[in-house]
Formats: structure tokens, C-alpha cells, sequence
């Protein structure tokens, strides 16, 4: 049978442009799909808006902590409606250089802005202002992305709330800001309106932040939030919201007994959930969840020519991720080459200050599977680059094989964790081990000399004070023998 295209993408964000992209350097002839804009969440009201505000959020901070570098402390005010003006610029400069339509159909691609929905397994139909009508695909990869969960609260249908997909078009600063939910958007944004002037409170019905995270890093990181003003209802859930005067009431229940606190905005950071709606998946035959599309390890569905990637398959709601998994979709998709997910070396990060992130196994996870690791910290106090720059709030944690230094996971709380992240998963995954790390030259003074100084206590452990002994008995040598107790940092 001939089809109209030989790839039929369905979405334009992370994970569909990506898609896009492969598929027309493979040559396939390529049709992406998209009902709102090019970029995503990504570009629109995720990764880039909220860095591009955190960013301005952290010069505030600096400019009131300038003593902290020597300098005068100075007050500040905030023009809201500038930081807000600055962050859509920085949303359409990435979008003009990366996302719009005319990069991808320069690559022979054609883009369509409609709704699109399955008629049979290989027909959809796309509905826009214009009109509609159908076209066929040889391969389908659905990349329709995620939403905004909005959870059951009591009178949210008579208040102007916030989810990620408006707080962006915010033009009036919230003075009080609630924000139900400790996750990366919650705490992420907690610090950026505080130090933009906000009164913000965080209500979580966990009893740590970053609930995914180590606990001990999230701990740090709550108190230096904390510090900062932040101000958290942990073990508390929102039963109930409305109008009050020009504000509104916010109840929750803690340990019992329900509290109503008084906001300008709420910010509802409660997870997100995939866009199935309109899809209609049933006719296609494409097997899925209230979670998401079902998809095996190479992305593919129960259907073997229709692939789903990103936020989508619920399986990983990261940009990163998005891309990864596009890589692998059409790579087995068009090239028939075997290609899987990489489970075992996902990284993930929250830009706060300090940022913090993990990759690989969790200690939990090993224990659960009953292997046996060591524990290797090692501080942002011992981090030269850190300590210049006044910046030393941080803890490095690598969990790994005490024979040979194979690496299981890492976690890291500190200024450009995202880098250090980054090195741990580029080890792990071409296997490289702490000896090998600590072995590899690291240019002075650097972050990343702070992943080679941790990987050196792999060896100060392995240095027992019977082997130093052997040693000085051979070569005659006078001096002490070091005995290193559990948990001293060298």
C-alpha cells in the first residue's frame, strides 16, 4: 500500500522535533503535527521561562548579598512586569533559533498546525480552523506531550489559579504566594519568588521536599530555602480554596487540625498528566493508561509501526529523556537497528541555588536489590572553586562497588550539579570507574575537580594501615602509618 507519508509525527515539542529531525536526515518524507506552537513545554512554560526567571531571581539575591563578594549589600526593587518581559524574549529567542517551522521545512519536512486524531491504524485526521481532512502513514511516532494536572480541591472552579501554563503570563506580582507541591516546579519557583520579593509558602503533602531525591541532599536544600524565606507546611494537604476580599483563602489540614492561610496567587505544582483526549487511540488500536501509552524499551507500541516518545508514554517527563527516547523510536523505526531506552543512566536535575541532581541507582533502589555499595561524599567546603566564589553550600555523594570503584548512582547538592551529574553519567555509562575518575586529570580550579577529589577517597579507603606497613618495612620508610576512620574526607 502507498502511504501519503513514510513518518507521521505528532507533536512539535521536545521529543517531536527530535523525531522530525531524524527521520528526514534518514529520508524519510516526514509530516510533524502540531495544534499549538513549535518548542513545547519546553520553550513555552518549562525548562526555558522558568531558567530564564530563576536566573533573574538569583541577580536580586546577589545584589542584596553583595557582601558576600566584598561588595555593598543594596535593596532592591522589582519591576515584575520587566522580568516577566525579559523571560518572553529569552522563550522567543530560543524558539526563532531552534523551534519555528521554517528550520524544519528546510530539512524537507512538513509541518501542519491542526488537532490530529486516529480514524484506523494507519489513517489520522487533522482538524483545524481551516477545515479537515486525512492522511495516511507507513510509521507513526506520537509525541502529544503532557498537561498540567489539576487536582480535586474544593472551590477551585470559583478562583484564578496558577499551573506551570500560566504563571509565565503573570502581569501582577503575588506579594503572597501559595504553592501546593515540593517537587522541581514547586521548589523551583519557590526560590525564584522569594527572592523577587514574594511571601512564599509551600504546602506538600510529603514530609521531605524533592520527595524522588536523596533525602539528606533535600534536606540541605530545604534549609537553605528556608533561609531564605521560604516557608513550608510539610504533611499538609489542600482541602479546600475561594475567595477572600481581593485574595484567596487557602485551607489545609496538618497533623489534624485545618489552617487557612490568606494569597494573592496559588500555584498548583501537582505534577503533570499525558494528552490522550483527543488522540482517540481506541481507533488505532494502541493499547494505553491513564498514565500514559503503554510503550516497550525501543518505544514502540503493542502496534509494531506506531511509536510514542516523551511525556506521552509517562515514563520520564524530562527534555533529555524526550529527545533520548526520539533517538531510539526512529533509529528502530526506520533503520530496523536494535536500539533500547538507557534505563540504568537517567539523570535528572533542579536548577535551585544550589541546583540539585542525581543520576543512576538511588540508595534505596540498591538496597532494595540487595547490592552492596559504599558510600563516597565529598564536600562543596573542599570544592576551591566553590569557596572562591563564596558558593559552598554542597555535598557530592557517589554510591559504588567497593572492590573496584564501578560506579551504581550519584547524587549532588551544589552550585553546577547539573555539570557534575552529567560526568557521573558519561562514567557509568562506558563504565568507568572511580579509580579510572580519579586517575583522570581535572583542570584547577574547577567544579568538576570536585567529581575527581571524591572519586580519590575510592583509593583512600583501599589504602589499609597493613598495606602502608608492608610498604615501609620493604622500602624502609620512617614515617607515621594514617589510620582513616569511616567517613573521613582526604
Amino acid at each position: 500500500m502507498a502511504y501519503d507519508y513514510d513518518v507521521i509525527v505528532i507533536g512539535g515539542g521536545a521529543a517531536g522535533l527530535t523525531a522530525s529531525g531524524i527521520a528526514a536526515n534518514f529520508g524519510a518524507k516526514t509530516l510533524m503535527i502540531e495544534r499549538h506552537r513549535l518548542g513545547g513545554d519546553c520553550t513555552w512554560t518549562g525548562c526555558v521561562p522558568s531558567k530564564a526567571i530563576l536566573k533573574a531571581a538569583k541577580v536580586a539575591q546577589h545584589v542584596r548579598e553583595a557582601s558576600k563578594y566584598g561588595l555593598i549589600d543594596t535593596s532592591l526593587n522589582v519591576d515584575f512586569k520587566s522580568v516577566i518581559g525579559h523571560v518572553h524574549h529569552i522563550r522567543d529567542e530560543v524558539y526563532h533559533d531552534a523551534d519555528r517551522p521554517e528550520i524544519y521545512e528546510n530539512m524537507g519536512i512538513e509541518v501542519v498546525s491542526a488537532e490530529a486524531s486516529f480514524v484506523d491504524d494507519h489513517t489520522i485526521e487533522l482538524r483545524s480552523e481551516t477545515g479537515s481532512k486525512k492522511v495516511t502513514g507507513r510509521y507513526f511516532a506520537i509525541a502529544a506531550g503532557a498537561s498540567a494536572w489539576v487536582p480535586p480541591i474544593e472551590g477551585l472552579d470559583t478562583i484564578s489559579y496558577l499551573t506551570n501554563e500560566s504563571l509565565f503570563e503573570l502581569d501582577n506580582f503575588p506579594n503572597r504566594l501559595a504553592i501546593v507541591g515540593a517537587g522541581p516546579i514547586g521548589s523551583e519557583m519557590s526560590q525564584a519568588f522569594t527572592r523577587l520579593g514574594s511571601e512564599v509558602t509551600v504546602i506538600e503533602r510529603g514530609l521531605q521536599i524533592m520527595g524522588k531525591d536523596d533525602p539528606e541532599l533535600a534536606g540541605l536544600l530545604q534549609s537553605r530555602l528556608e533561609k531564605e524565606g521560604v516557608k513550608y507546611q510539610l504533611g499538609a494537604g489542600v482541602n479546600k480554596v475561594g475567595q477572600s476580599g481581593n485574595g484567596i483563602a487557602v485551607s489545609y489540614e496538618k497533623n489534624g487540625i485545618v489552617e487557612t492561610l490568606e494569597v494573592d496567587q496559588i500555584l498548583l505544582a501537582t505534577g503533570r498528566r499525558p494528552n490522550l483526549s483527543t488522540l482517540n487511540l481506541d481507533a488505532a488500536g494502541v493499547q494505553y493508561t491513564k498514565r500514559g501509552i503503554t510503550v516497550n524499551d525501543k518505544c514502540r507500541t503493542n502496534r509494531r509501526h506506531i511509536y510514542a516518545i516523551g511525556d506521552i508514554t509517562g515514563r520520564y517527563q524530562f527534555t533529555h529523556m524526550s529527545e533520548h527516547m526520539a533517538k531510539i523510536a526512529t533509529t528502530n523505526m526506520l533503520l530496523k537497528f536494535p536500539m533500547k531506552i538507557d534505563t540504568q543512566n537517567v539523570p535528572w536535575v533542579t536548577f535551585t541555588d544550589p541546583e540539585l541532581g542525581h543520576v543512576g541507582a538511588t540508595q534505596e533502589q540498591l538496597k532494595e536489590a540487595g547490592i552492596k555499595y559504599e558510600v563516597y561524599h565529598f564536600p562543596y567546603t573542599k570544592v576551591d572553586r566553590a569557596v572562591t566564589e563564596s558558593e559552598s553550600t554542597g555535598l557530592i555523594k557517589v554510591y559504588a562497588k567497593k572492590f573496584n570503584g564501578k560506579i551504581y548512582g550519584a547524587d549532588v547538592l551544589g552550585t553546577s550539579a547539573g555539570e557534575l551529574i552529567s560526568e557521573y553519567g558519561l562514567a557509568m555509562k562506558n563504565g568507568i570507574s572511580l579509580r579510572q575518575m580519579a586517575d583522570t586529570i581535572h583542570a584547577y580550579p574547577t567544579y568538576g575537580l570536585g567529581a575527581r577529589r571524591a572519586a580519590d577517597q575510592w583509593y583512600v579507603r583501599k589504602q589499609s594501615a597493613g598495606f602502608v606497613k608492608i610498604v615501609k618495612t620493604i622500602f624502609g620508610y620512617r614515617g607515621p602509618v594514617n589510620e582513616y576512620v569511616p567517613g573521613t574526607v582526604v
